[in-house]
């Protein structure tokens, strides 16, 4: 995006709501950095918000802080109930994002900060201008550094309807309601992800065994030429290195290969596949996951490996989780090689020599059974969260649109 025309068709807002310009509905502050260099300035106990730190709806933390010497030389105090959002970063290519503060804090130059105006709730207008977010990144300039960045006066001009006090409220409750069910399914999904750790502790305080004592062999396959764009149906395709993540197959992540002579069926990939990652970054090298139904036609590339599991030894959906574990992540980072700081890699010999638990059968088979029946539930409740969001965003934009009535929210 590189500062479109925004369509400035307006839109008719209902009876007893009052039309606004984001430039009237409060007031405008700037932020700053005090000096880097000024020790006196920084490790206080104020919370200083920036591009980077400013990730959550309700502001109240950051990793960098200062002291109320440094608020005062080169950065702005604001207090609870200020609306706070970026205008300057690599973020505002993708999403634009928004906060009320909890507390009192102080910015960056990278944000902007609106006090609103008498009559405006906070959480009313930050979640006013989310529905603009499709407006508001058209507008997004690419500065030289490449970093996107928001004109204050075009940003201004955009317009929100604007109800009575009391609706407003009654429209914040209404977010709020769909977010504690949110909030909700993620505790459940967090509990599942303890449950799984637990799982995996016990094994753990078993004797070790060379990872390649449970293989068979290990196989790789090759990069041929290729498109960037996906196989389609009968066609050949090679697998990305992001086909593989941790415990999950993107079959999705492919290029197309068309050239016949470059097909090898014994590259293809298969129902039940150890995969893992040969060469990637550092904290992605060496991830592996199962290959669950992959759809045919698709083949190792080079920089992924196949896992031969002797399957009279070993389970590989138990192997799965054990290579996702910190402890054996940690002996992953230490045995990968390379000079470039942004690609790693892992020898065959090296994977073949990872120290894993060593667990009869029967019990990897029990573990690895209980584990899938919580990714289960995990991945369940993922798909409600999601569905959830989707309700929440219909929701919200016709609420702040003066669309529809708030009777199956407040139900919620």
């Amino acid at each position: 995006m590189r500062g479109e025309a925004v369509n400035v068709a307006r839109h008719t807002w209902p009876a007893g709501w009052r039309r606004v310009s984001l430039a009237d509905a409060g007031r405008w502050l700037s932020g700053g950095t005090p000096s880097t260099s000024n020790d006196a300035y920084w490790d206080g106990d104020i919370p200083w918000i920036s591009a980077a730190s400013l990730k959550s709806f309700r502001i109240g933390e950051s990793d960098r802080r200062v002291t109320a010497l440094g608020a005062e030389n080169g950065s702005r105090l604001v207090g609870e109930g200020t609306v706070l959002f970026i205008v300057r970063g690599m973020s505002l290519k993708s999403e634009f994002r928004i906060g009320v503060t909890q507390r009192t804090v102080a910015f960056g130059q990278d944000c902007k900060a609106v006090l609103p105006a008498e009559g405006i709730d906070p959480f009313f207008l930050a979640h006013a201008m989310q529905t603009l977010t499709p407006k508001i990144l058209a507008m997004v300039e690419e500065t030289s550094h490449g970093t996107g960045r928001l004109d204050t006066a075009r940003l201004q001009e955009l317009e929100i309807g604007v109800p009575p006090l009391t609706e407003q409220r009654r429209i914040v409750a209404a977010h709020d309601a769909i977010e504690r069910r949110i909030a909700a399914l993620e505790w459940v999904r967090k509990k599942s992800g303890v449950v799984e750790a637990s799982l995996l502790a016990a094994p753990f305080k078993a004797q070790w065994v060379p990872l390649g004592s449970w293989l068979r062999r290990i196989e790789t396959g090759k990069s041929p030429l290729a498109e960037g764009s996906p196989a389609g149906a009968g066609e050949w395709g090679v697998l990305k290195v992001s086909a593989v993540q941790a415990g999950w197959f993107q079959p999705a992540e492919n290029k197309v290969v068309r050239d016949p002579d470059l097909v090898n069926p014994a590259f293809e990939v298969r129902h039940g596949d150890l995969l893992m990652t040969r060469a990637n970054t550092e904290a992605l090298v060496g991830l592996a996951c199962v290959a669950e139904n992959p759809p045919r036609q698709l083949m190792l590339s080079d920089k992924t490996l196949r896992l031969v599991v002797d399957e009279s030894a070993a389970d590989p959906r138990f192997l799965e989780a054990v290579l996702a574990t910190q402890g054996v992540r940690r002996q992953i980072s230490a045995a990968a090689t390379g000079t470039s700081g942004s690609m790693k890699n892992i020898s065959q010999s090296a994977v073949e020599g990872l120290l894993v638990p060593d667990v009869p059968l029967g019990e990897q088979q029990r573990l690895s059974g209980a584990l899938e029946a919580s990714k289960r539930k995990s991945n369940l409740v993922q798909r409600q969260v999601e569905k959830l969001r989707v309700v929440q965003r219909g929701t919200m934009g016709d609420l702040l649109a003066g669309r529809g009535g708030l009777l199956e929210t407040e139900m919620l």
